[in-house]
């Protein structure tokens, strides 16, 4: 085997290398008696290098290692057969002060004057250990919080199974419910169409008939009879108003409205609108009609439905007024937009209702006593819409009420 080459003097090297080693370094004979220690050994040991030397090797050891060291060598010795020597492994030690440590104990067999003798390096693991104990820590801790989260999500999916399976058993039954809802609003729609043509007929005849009945000579019963034949006319017409607002919210509600949009003369139907009330206005009850600023006169609209919002609103107003009051009418446009106005005098619109009296079937506390559907404002507000116009209004309690309309000269739902 090559020797080493050194370029300084080999003791001192020795020496050095001996002294200032990191590791610790032990060197016993074979009886295991410390023949030297290096410094690094001494304070890992906590103990003085001169206090080992001449000191038996196993007063480092836990008794359970001691007992088997001297053993160890022995064999060695007499057998040859190496089980601790030239092989490195984890080992216990005991300091001076009784605390065991793990270290990493190499052991190599060196020959001093023809004597054998051990030479022991010990690496210190307690930091290694130390970490690698809490690695297994934290991984066992990773394993519990895995095991957590697993059994967490595992719950989540149970969770979400059932709500997904509420969530499909309520798209059925909403389904099956809608479906229901279908027929159901079919069947009310062919009923509420075919009783207004049923019911429709019979209060023509009765209407005609009272009629003809007014014009007879009834002699001193006359003025009777003729209040009496009034009370029918208005039970009649309020009868055939609720048929045609009924028919009107199911045809609207299902698109059923035909449009017909064409060019006419607004003017002329606001004149025709008030000769058709004149049959339901109370007595005394006036329309005053001011067309002053109506600088457009030709409209591009569906003459219907403006007629019937127009018939709605000043009914409206009858309605809600009492006798010998005036109800005002007023039309106005420019190039581009209509604008009518109707207000009455009547009992008005309470605040705390005035939010909801577009609403379906919706009344006034103070218009309960009197007949109507709630539907006649929810129709006029669907029709101003058709029509792509809007409308607001004003109103005080026992004054009046008056609604404002704005529509587009042209409409351009036609297409």
């Amino acid at each position: 085997m090559e020797k080493p080459v050194f370029s300084f003097e080999t003791p001192d090297l020795l020496h050095a290398i001996f002294n200032d080693a990191i590791d610790g370094i032990i060197v016993i004979n074979k009886k295991g008696i410390v023949k030297s220690m290096n410094p690094a050994a001494g304070k890992l040991f906590l103990y003085k290098t001169e206090e080992m030397i001449g000191k038996n090797i196993s007063s480092l050891m836990p008794d359970y290692f001691a007992r088997m060291h001297d053993t160890y060598i022995n064999n060695y010795l007499t057998t040859g057969v190496k089980k601790i020597i030239g092989i490195g492994r984890e080992v216990v030690g005991l300091k001076k002060n009784g605390v065991e440590f793990p270290f990493y104990l190499s052991v190599s067999e060196i020959k001093v004057n023809g004597e054998s003798h051990f030479c022991g390096v010990v690496h210190d693991l307690t930091e290694i250990q130390e970490s690698k104990r809490k690695i297994e820590h934290y991984a066992k801790e990773q394993e519990k919080e895995i095991e957590k989260r697993t059994k967490e999500l595992a719950d989540a999916n149970k969770k979400l199974e059932k709500i997904n399976f509420e969530l499909k058993k309520a798209q059925t039954d909403t389904l099956i419910a809608l479906e229901k809802e279908m027929q159901l609003n079919e069947l009310k729609t062919r009923f509420v169409t075919t009783a207004s043509h049923e019911f429709r007929t019979p209060l023509s005849t009765i209407l005609s008939s009272i009629s003809l009945i007014s014009r007879y000579n009834m002699g001193e019963s006359g003025e009777k009879a003729q209040k009496h034949i009034v009370r029918i006319k208005s039970a009649v017409n309020n009868l055939t108003q609720i048929l045609n607002d009924f028919l009107n919210i199911e045809r609207l509600e299902e698109g059923k409205i035909p449009f017909e949009f064409s060019t006419f003369n607004f003017k002329v139907l606001a004149n025709e609108t008030i000769n058709a009330m004149q049959t339901v206005l109370k007595p005394g009850q006036e329309v005053v009609f001011d067309s002053e600023n109506l600088l457009v006169e030709e409209i591009h609209l569906d003459k219907q439905i403006l007629r019937n919002l127009l018939l709605n609103l000043l009914s409206n107003a009858s309605k809600y007024s009492e006798e010998d009051k005036c109800i005002y009418f007023t039309i106005e446009s420019n190039e581009e937009s209509l604008v009518i106005k109707i207000r009455d005098e009547g009992i008005g619109i309470p605040k705390k209702d005035q939010a909801n009296i577009f609403t379906r079937f919706y009344r006034a506390k103070n218009a309960e006593n009197i007949q109507g559907t709630g539907l006649g404002l929810n129709i006029v507000k669907k029709y101003i819409e058709i029509l792509n116009g809007e409308v607001k209004f004003t109103s005080v309690e026992h004054k009046g009420t008056e609604f404002i309309i704005k529509l587009p000269i042209s409409n351009k739902a036609d297409g």
